[in-house]
C-alpha cells in the first residue's frame, strides 16, 4: 500500500481533521497518568497507549461532538475518559486471556507481571472517573460508569460461555456487546450529550457506535482464522489456541455432525489440541459455510452503523464516519 492509499484511511482522515484536540487529549492523558508515588504505573501504562493503537474511540468521541457543534472543553476530558477505560480493560484482559502479544509488542503482563497490570488497570479506571467529573454533567456520568459496568459484565459473561459449545449466537452477541460495542456506542453517545444535541441525534449517536463495535468485533474474530500477525496485531490463530467460541467457530458447531462436534469437543471444550488442529478448523467452519455467514453478519451490522448516522448533520465528520463503518469490514470484502 502506499503513503497516498494509507492516508486515505478513514481514521487517518479522521485523525487529521481532528489533530488539535487529539493533540490536547495525548497531553491530557500524559498527565493524568503519571503517578508521584508509584513510577510503574506510567512505565506500565506508556508501554501499552504510547504502542502507536489508533485511538479510535478517543476519536469517536471527538467527532461526535464536533458534528453535533461542541466547540469545547469536556469533549477533550471525555475522550480521554473513554481511551483511559479502553487502556484499563486491555490491560486486565491480557492477564485473563494470558496473552503474550499486544499491538505487535509483548504484552504488560509479560514484560512485568500480572500483579502490576491488574492494579496498574484499576488506577487507570480510578483515573477516568476522576476525568468524567470535571464534566458536572450526570448524563455522562451515567453513560460512562453503566459501560465501564456492561464491560466487566462482558467480561465475566464469556469466561463462563469460553468452552462451552452451548454458547449460542445469542450469548455472543451479549458478549460482545459487552466487551467491545459498549465502549463504543458510550464514546459517540457522550460526544452527543456533551454537545447539548437532541435526543434523535443521541439515540443515532448510540446506534452508530453500537453497531460499529459489533461489525469491528466480529471482523476481528474472522481475520484471526485468515489474517496476519502484521494486520491483526496479534498471532493468527490466538482465539483458537485460547479456545474462544466466536462467532465462526459457534456456527460451524451449530452445523457440525457427530464426528465434527467430537473434534469440538476435543479442541474447545478439553483443550487437547494437536499439530494441524487449527487447519481443520478451519476447514470445517469453511465447509459449512460459517465463514460466509459471520462476514454476512459483519458487513449488515457495519450498514447498519451507517443508517444511524442518516439522523445526523450533513458535515465532512458524518462523510468520515460512515467510511470507518465500511472499512472496520472492508478486509471482509
Amino acid at each position: 500500500m502506499s503513503l497516498d492509499d494509507a492516508a486515505q484511511k478513514p481514521h487517518d482522515r479522521l485523525a487529521a481533521w481532528l489533530a488539535e484536540d487529539m493533540a490536547a487529549v495525548n497531553a491530557l492523558i500524559r498527565e493524568r497518568m503519571s503517578s508521584e508515588h508509584a513510577p510503574r504505573i506510567p512505565e506500565v501504562t506508556a508501554h501499552l497507549i504510547e504502542a502507536g493503537g489508533k485511538r479510535l474511540r478517543p476519536m469517536l468521541t471527538l467527532a461526535a461532538a464536533r458534528l453535533c457543534g461542541y466547540g469545547g472543553p469536556f469533549h477533550i476530558h471525555l475522550a480521554a475518559t473513554v481511551e483511559f477505560i479502553h487502556t484499563a480493560t486491555l490491560l486486565h484482559d491480557d492477564v485473563v486471556d494470558e496473552s503474550a502479544q499486544r499491538r505487535g509488542r509483548p504484552t504488560a503482563n509479560l514484560l512485568w507481571d500480572n500483579k502490576s497490570s491488574v492494579l496498574v488497570g484499576d488506577y487507570l479506571f480510578a483515573r477516568s472517573f476522576q476525568l468524567m467529573t470535571a464534566t458536572g454533567n450526570m448524563r455522562v456520568l451515567d453513560i460512562l460508569a453503566n459501560a465501564s459496568a456492561t464491560i466487566a459484565e462482558g467480561e465475566v459473561l464469556q469466561l463462563t460461555a469460553a468452552q462451552d459449545l452451548a454458547t449460542t449466537e445469542e450469548i455472543y452477541l451479549k458478549v460482545v456487546r459487552g466487551k467491545t460495542a459498549a465502549l463504543f456506542s458510550a464514546a459517540t453517545e457522550v460526544g452527543g450529550v456533551i454537545a447539548g444535541a437532541d435526543e434523535a441525534q443521541v439515540r443515532a449517536l448510540f446506534d452508530y457506535g453500537d453497531a460499529l463495535g459489533i461489525a469491528f468485533q466480529i471482523a476481528d474474530d474472522l481475520l484471526d482464522y485468515g489474517g496476519t500477525s502484521a494486520a491483526i496485531g496479534k498471532n493468527t490463530g490466538d482465539d483458537f489456541r485460547e479456545r474462544k467460541l466466536t462467532l465462526p467457530v459457534i456456527k460451524a458447531v451449530a452445523a457440525a455432525d457427530a464426528e465434527e462436534r467430537a473434534f469440538w469437543v476435543r479442541v474447545i471444550e478439553k483443550g487437547r489440541q494437536e499439530d494441524g488442529d487449527l487447519e481443520q478448523a478451519i476447514a470445517l467452519m469453511q465447509k459449512h459455510g460459517a465463514m460466509a455467514a459471520a462476514r454476512a453478519d459483519a458487513l449488515g451490522w457495519s450498514d447498519r452503523a451507517r443508517a444511524a448516522l442518516r439522523a445526523l448533520p450533513d458535515h465532512p465528520l458524518r462523510q468520515m464516519l460512515d467510511d470507518l463503518a465500511d472499512y472496520v469490514v472492508a478486509r471482509l470484502r
